[in-house]
């Protein structure tokens, strides 16, 4: 057996969406704060991503994260999240995995019943509490970055549907939020298919008519996906939706970025208040819960402190290698799964 690579991935996913987690074979970027490493990596080692996520080793349906030393002292070790077609700031559900394989292999030592540290993460510093008993990690809350939202009712043209409004939102990442029952849908299983490429033709036209940018890093810039939002049933009572991760498939998780994105806007429309929750249920059933920590004022800008919870299990370890000889080192994408616009931001 000849090999290039050897990458040890631990295999997770969080509330049915795949996070799997880069524990040894790749080497930390260089970068002075997390988001320069990510830009470093997205820049010169992208092959990683290609690697593990492209077929014939990986699927559209894949997250990958890189496990890194940890900049900040007082955190216990940062990651690098790699998603199908972008680098993002921060992700709930890959969050959720990352602290999940941390504390069920060891590199953080777990404490029953409560277990608390720090990420190092590219969009900030995030807090850990993970729920702890019998060895295994039972769920994951994090104190998200703030988040905020960017603009409310948008007009926004998509050809063949003419001019319909959605919700800008930064949650961890840019979310255009649509009224899903405005469009007709429900958000059933039986529905994602025509979600997925009605949401991709709506962010690529988001990302077309609104350049939006967070105004602490300017490299996050552009709607990175689309949510399709049921109405908000009230604090702690469940509320479904559906995020369109590019190229174009419904999150199988509630997404932890986007229901932190949905609780700004709902804050912002009055709807929801510091202490409120909106347990988010995905597609496929499973939940988040999050919560309003906090809302601050500054300079006339109005952002939230968000707060997830979610749970993850650890699916298998894998070694992935490279023969010399193998003619797909970056492996392929294709249109029948990877949709219309299988590139880096798009």
């Amino acid at each position: 057996m000849r090999s290039k690579l050897a990458i040890h991935v631990v295999g997770c996913h969080a509330e049915g969406e795949i996070g799997d987690v880069i524990v040894g074979g790749v080497l930390t970027p260089p970068g002075k704060t997390m988001m320069e490493r990510m830009i470093n990596m997205e820049a010169h080692y992208d092959h990683i991503r290609q690697f593990l996520i492209c077929e014939p080793r990986g699927s559209v349906a894949r997250h990958v994260n890189l496990i890194v030393p940890a900049i900040n002292p007082e955190c216990a070790a940062g990651a690098i999240i790699m998603e199908p077609t972008e680098y993002v700031p921060m992700s709930g559900s890959n969050t959720i995995c990352v602290a999940t394989v941390l504390l069920e292999t060891g590199m953080v030592p777990m404490q029953e019943p409560v277990t608390t540290f720090k990420l190092d993460m590219p969009g900030g510093i995030i807090e850990v509490m993970a729920e702890c008993s019998d060895g295994k990690c039972r769920s994951i809350t994090f104190k998200n970055a703030p988040a905020f939202a960017e603009r409310l009712d948008a007009a926004l043209e998509v050809e063949g549907l003419g001019t319909i409004k959605v919700d800008i939102a930064y949650g961890g990442m840019f979310f255009a939020i649509v009224e899903a029952k405005s469009l007709g849908f429900e958000v059933r299983p039986d529905e994602a298919r025509d979600l997925a490429i009605l949401g991709e033709k709506i962010r690529k036209a988001a990302r077309e008519q609104f350049d939006v940018v967070h105004p602490q890093f300017p490299n996050v810039r552009g709607v990175s996906i689309v949510q399709f939002a049921m109405p908000y049933e009230g604090s702690g009572k469940v509320t479904r939706n559906s995020c369109i991760v590019s190229p174009g498939r419904s999150d199988r998780s509630p997404t932890g970025t986007g229901t932190s994105a949905r609780m700004a806007v709902l804050q912002a429309r009055g709807l929801m208040k510091k202490g409120d929750t909106l347990i988010h249920s995905s597609i496929i059933g499973s939940t988040f819960t999050g919560k309003i920590l906090d809302v601050r004022e500054e300079n006339g800008f109005t952002s939230i402190i968000p707060q997830i919870t979610g749970r993850a299990w650890i699916t298998g370890n894998h070694t992935y290698l490279l023969d010399p000889e193998d003619p797909y080192p970056t492996g392929y994408m294709l249109s029948d799964t990877w949709g219309v616009t299988p590139t880096l931001k798009q």
